[in-house]
């Protein structure tokens, strides 16, 4: 088959039914660009839908082409396009809104009811050979950035958005509950905004050790039956004080209540991490000290600043990608990212490195 009819595709049919087959490749609007895939990474929200058949209140009921953490190469341009040319190196915001609501009039697109995003039911995803994406949500690389941060630009992002929804900023003393990739992006934002002290808390000790490999200040090895005041004062202690912000990646009852309890007077909490619909959390004594809550859903106005920041040097988000797998090795790669063997999962669509201005 000819490089021009190959579109390899990664749909998931229903929970552990994940197949690689040919689908045709996208005809392409005049606001759009067809894009040669190259770099997809693997999200948590990818291995649920894969092995659960959903994530939060997103259900798989019919089949979902996988990937929405992407970076591709432009082999077709649209009528309308003008701010990108066939071969152009670019990152994808896979989520694209109707841009006529009230939600995107405003700026807070990514509440639009009419949301198309990558890999969310019923939306195909990116994980292909060939994809179509909108042209102004597609942002073109310089030069000395590779496909793989291309593709990070995607977690990196939601990161940012906790930050800044948390009010990080010179001086904040900072807690981190979940070390996963969005607790060590959110970790390394912080830190980049001016985050003066970072704790950070995680049932699993290896990904603690990558943590304080990026420069994290303290960790917490929370054992499944630990007791919630002794972590409070313990992260006290580690601190010198309270947290100003505290933001929970991981959606677990136990690290939702601790983000709570922990939290200074007057300070904010971010829940970024999905878990069960309904938690029993402390409010009333978080309501008694003015503790902000707020959710974070994905991110809005930030791919230009997580490409700025990572093309500047002031993050580094290479050594989160820990495997690589080409993309009929999928099937493998999705399972080494169920077990938690790595921190980030990459999948090549094309050879690796064959569009990066040097060796990844």
């Amino acid at each position: 088959m000819s490089q021009q009819q190959d579109n390899l595709t990664a749909v998931l049919y229903k929970t552990k039914d994940l197949r690689l087959e040919q689908t045709p490749i996208p005809e392409i609007a005049d606001d759009e660009v067809l894009l040669r895939m190259d770099c997809v990474g693997i999200c948590g929200s990818d291995v649920h839908y894969w092995h659960s058949g959903g994530c939060g209140s997103f259900e798989l009921k019919e089949p979902m082409i996988m990937g929405h953490e992407a970076s591709g190469i432009v082999a077709k341009v649209g009528a309308k396009v003008k701010n990108l040319e066939v071969g152009d190196r670019v990152a994808i915001e896979p989520g694209v809104p109707c841009r006529y609501c009230e939600f995107c009039k405003t700026g807070r697109y990514h509440l639009c009811p009419d949301m198309k995003f990558c890999a969310t039911p019923p939306i195909h995803g990116n994980l292909a050979r060939y994809y179509k994406h909108a042209a102004d949500f597609c942002y073109k690389l310089p030069s000395h950035v590779t496909m793989e941060e291309g593709a990070l630009l995607e977690p990196l992002s939601v990161g940012i958005h906790a930050c800044r929804r948390g009010g990080v900023t010179a001086g904040s003393s900072v807690l981190v509950l979940g070390a996963g990739p969005i607790g060590l992006v959110t970790m390394l934002v912080a830190r980049a905004m001016g985050a003066s002290k970072i704790v950070m808390t995680d049932i699993h000790q290896p990904r603690l050790d990558f943590a304080k490999q990026f420069g994290v200040d303290h960790t917490i090895l929370v054992k499944r039956d630990a007791n919630e005041e002794d972590m409070v004062v313990k992260i006290h202690e580690l601190l010198g004080n309270y947290p100003d912000v505290s933001i929970d990646a991981s959606g677990a009852q136990a690290t939702v209540r601790l983000a709570l309890l922990v939290t200074k007077s007057g300070g904010v909490v971010v829940l970024v991490g999905m878990g069960d619909a309904e938690l029993t959390v402390p409010l009333a004594g978080t309501v008694s000290r003015e503790v902000d809550i707020r959710g974070i859903f994905r991110y809005v106005n930030i791919y230009p600043i997580a490409l700025a920041m990572i093309s500047s040097g002031q993050i580094d988000v290479k050594p989160l990608v820990t495997h690589h797998f080409s993309l009929e090795e999928t099937v493998e790669a999705y399972e080494v990212a169920r077990q938690g063997l790595g921190i980030k999962v990459m999948i090549h669509v094309q050879p690796r490195d064959a569009n990066n201005p040097k060796k990844f």
